[in-house]
């Protein structure tokens, strides 16, 4: 058996209450209309490998295109966040040489008290990874500026197994394939400067998300998914 006889998916368990229920909390959760005051954020995250030429390269020319040695060093991995607000066709990368749960914290008080400073409330669309907590703001700010970050979260788990219910997955394809995917990137400030740019660029599109799939699609859809029901 070769690599062309596999397709590699995220499968859904069979019979599954608990990844239901939250499967229906995101769904529902992306069917509201959208609320300036209460928007909807999706965040996610992914390594890259970050890798340096050893020689430099030879740029294009009109009679060739730039020519890279295929000899090259690895020079570590860095992380990209990657939080999209779908209905404002709004999008942000950042690149962390970590990703601890300082780093998420770091990030979401950023957008907390940035962008989002005259929101109510942010319900943040996140898988349920250990650094994705509570607790985390606890661990890096003073307990009362934690406690205010909290309180304007509603949190919203995508099921184990169940990423693809997380739109930010799709953003993080989509740099993959658009930016950082098949290049050589030697450095977290090179990583950063591209993905910032690849952000500005696409915001500048105004590129929104068509999000179809509603609750009564995934009852008709996924009925394995769902329990069998014996009284």
């Amino acid at each position: 058996m070769n690599n062309r006889n596999i397709e590699y998916w995220v499968i859904p368990p069979d019979c599954d209450a608990e990844f239901v229920a939250s499967m229906e909390d995101v769904l529902e959760t992306y069917e509201k209309p959208y609320d300036p005051l209460r928007p909807v954020l999706c965040m996610d995250e992914q390594p890259v490998q970050l890798i340096k030429d050893v020689r430099v390269p030879i740029e294009a020319t009109v009679d060739h295109a730039r020519r890279v040695d295929y000899e090259y060093e690895r020079a570590g991995v860095a992380n990209i966040f990657m939080y999209t607000e779908p209905l404002a066709g709004w999008r942000q990368a950042y690149a962390r040489e970590t990703k601890t749960k300082a780093d998420w914290a770091l990030l979401m008080a950023e957008l907390l008290e940035g962008r989002y400073s005259k929101c109510e409330k942010v319900t943040l669309v996140c898988d349920n990874l250990n650094t994705h907590t509570r607790g985390a703001f606890y661990e890096v700010f003073e307990p009362s500026r934690a406690r205010e970050l909290v309180k304007r979260i509603n949190w919203c788990y995508t099921p184990k197994h169940g990423s693809w219910l997380n739109i930010a997955e799709n953003e993080l394809s989509s740099i993959t394939r658009q930016c950082v995917g098949g290049r050589r990137i030697g450095t977290i400030g090179e990583l950063a400067s591209e993905i910032a740019a690849w952000s500005s660029d696409i915001n500048a599109k105004q590129r929104g998300v068509d999000w179809q799939m509603k609750v009564d699609d995934a009852r008709c859809k996924l009925k394995s998914v769902y329990p069998e029901i014996r009284l």
